[in-house]
């Protein structure tokens, strides 16, 4: 039957026209979207065979999220509405790099090793962002699924985080939530309604901010949410998509170049937000009466949440388990905030994700935040079940059952599946709410250490691989022990190297007490990677 299956998968239109090879990274395919089609094509065929193999609806995403408009991708969506499993990343790029005339004997020995039944039903939800090239590497997706008979629901233009959000709402029939747009807005904005409805508030907090929407499909979501909010939040928006895709703006921009996005006006002291293109990250900033300005990013988001959550569990009297889950990019002033003051349990794991969401799932409540504003906080079924029969708990005290309910609440206005721009800006606007607090409280919390990002161009990015969580260089060797040389300069220094998943690049992180010294050390790290990596073109430098 196998043979037979195949044997309409060969589509001229989207044979295979680009000789390099390409790799399912992070954050799934995504280069230059003209090298697209074929991958596209392919991926809808290997979805099919996903949802066989799984008994579910996978999703499909077309999305480049904060890279520039040139650029796309694509990312798959498990059934729980996570990232693709890893074994089978494996499988998708060696899919989208085999020749066109071994594409049937290499998509049938995939549905044999992975004993695939091929007569299974397959759904596959898909959706796409802003990019003009989207619709037409859509249209390759489509042609993929249905070359193997697949059953398509397009959700059309949606955000990456809606898109998980109906993957898993589909699977769990309902339970999780209604498996439509409406459904994803309803139940965020209602939540976020109810649970302010019920807080006090002092004059400290006011409900208005600005959103960077960086010109990309969150601009169209955020328009909804004005809507459903109802004046319980106002938003005024900037970025609407009226100008170039993430063409300074946007989280990833604001994050890297620690500056205003493009459009912005600098409103003293008024809490700003910006997401990013595809909308599954969100970091706040502001502009202070000297005209400085303030980041607050993920590792930001993640201690408020993480204190949050924690003071709700002792009010409550619940035992669970809280934990935080980092990357090496969290600065260092947030780690030792969230060791020594919250005293939360912290847990440190490989940029992406899915290595984030795997480590947090070990917990009863895990929240997990990239420094990029790239997280979520996940609850274990046992957590939730705890939780909801705490509420029912007739011999609470008063504080006891509010501070219950509050948990049992915001679980529902809390995106599980992924980072949800969004969903992750209704949640701490809930809690500044609750606590009270402007922005600048909120910054008041742990003081930062002076930090910088820098990108090297080399040869061949896998010339340097990492351990510990990507702490640690171990090739080339000799490189990590210039690198501690350089680090033991500077008071609190902290620099580690990591490879890009998509393009040769090096990118260089780098910490220390003093402003004035972070450059320095930046710049001193990356010249040790153009030396020993192979770099290409200007030396790093800082003029």
């Amino acid at each position: 039957m196998e043979s037979n299956y195949f044997q309409n998968v060969m589509n001229t239109d989207y044979s295979r026209k680009y000789d390099g090879r390409i790799e399912y990274g992070t954050a799934g395919f995504r280069t230059k979207s003209d090298i697209l089609p074929h991958v596209l094509y392919r991926m809808g065929l290997l979805a099919v065979l996903r949802s066989k193999a799984k008994r579910a609806a996978i999703g499909l995403m077309i999305t480049a999220s904060h890279n520039l408009e040139p650029d796309n991708g694509i990312k798959l969506v498990d059934p729980a509405g996570e990232m693709l499993e890893a074994s089978w990343e494996n499988i998708a790029t060696d899919v989208a790099n085999v020749r066109d005339s071994d594409l049937i004997s290499m998509l049938t020995r995939i549905s044999t090793e992975e004993d695939i039944d091929l007569s299974a039903p397959a759904t596959v939800i898909t959706g796409r962002d802003t990019r003009e090239s989207s619709p037409a590497l859509l249209n390759a997706a489509l042609a993929g699924i249905r070359a193997l008979s697949g059953t398509v629901t397009d959700l059309g233009v949606v955000t990456t985080p809606q898109l998980h959000f109906v993957v898993v709402c589909t699977n769990t029939n309902g339970a999780y939530g209604n498996p439509t747009l409406q459904g994803y807005y309803s139940k965020l904005a209602g939540v976020f309604k109810s649970v302010r409805g019920a807080a006090k508030r002092n004059n400290k907090y006011a409900n208005a901010l600005q959103l960077d929407a960086a010109n990309g499909v969150g601009a169209i979501a955020t328009r909804e949410f004005q809507a459903h909010l109802e004046g319980a939040l106002d938003i005024d928006l900037f970025n609407d998509g009226s100008g170039g895709l993430n063409h300074m703006c946007g989280a990833d921009y604001v994050k890297v170049q620690q500056t205003l996005p493009l459009n912005v006006p600098r409103t003293t002291n008024l809490r700003c937000v910006s997401i990013d293109g595809d909308a599954d990250r969100v970091v706040y900033f502001y502009v202070d009466e000297n005209d400085e300005f303030h980041l607050l990013d993920g590792d930001r988001i993640a201690t408020l949440v993480a204190a949050y959550f924690k003071e709700l569990l002792e009010t409550s009297g619940l035992s669970l388990q809280l934990g935080l889950v980092q990357t090496a990019y969290a600065n260092g002033g947030s780690t030792d905030y969230i060791s020594n003051v919250l005293k939360v349990p912290v847990a440190c794991v490989p940029t992406g994700v899915k290595h984030l969401h795997k480590r947090a799932l070990e917990f009863d409540i895990g929240i997990y935040f990239e420094a990029n504003g790239h997280g979520t906080v996940i609850f274990k079924d046992t957590a939730k079940e705890t939780i909801k029969n705490r509420v029912k708990n007739e011999a609470l005290s008063e504080a006891q059952r509010l501070a219950s309910s509050k948990l049992r609440d915001v679980i529902d206005m809390i995106n599980e599946t992924v980072g949800d721009a969004l969903s992750d800006m209704l949640l701490v606007e809930t809690i500044l709410h609750a606590k009270g607090w402007d922005i600048i409280e909120w910054e008041k919390s742990y003081a930062d250490l002076p930090n910088k990002q820098l990108k090297v161009r080399v040869r061949d990015r896998n010339a340097i691989t990492t351990t510990n969580a990507e702490r640690y260089c171990l090739t080339p060797i000799g490189l990590q022990e210039e690198i501690g040389k350089a680090v033991s300069k500077y008071l609190k220094g902290r620099s580690f190297v990591r490879p890009s998943g998509t393009e040769d690049i090096v990118r260089v992180y780098a910490e220390c007490e003093n402003s004035s010294d972070v450059n320095k050390l930046a710049t001193e790290v990356a010249s040790l990677v153009y030396k020993f990596a192979g770099g290409v073109g200007p030396e790093p430098n800082f003029s």
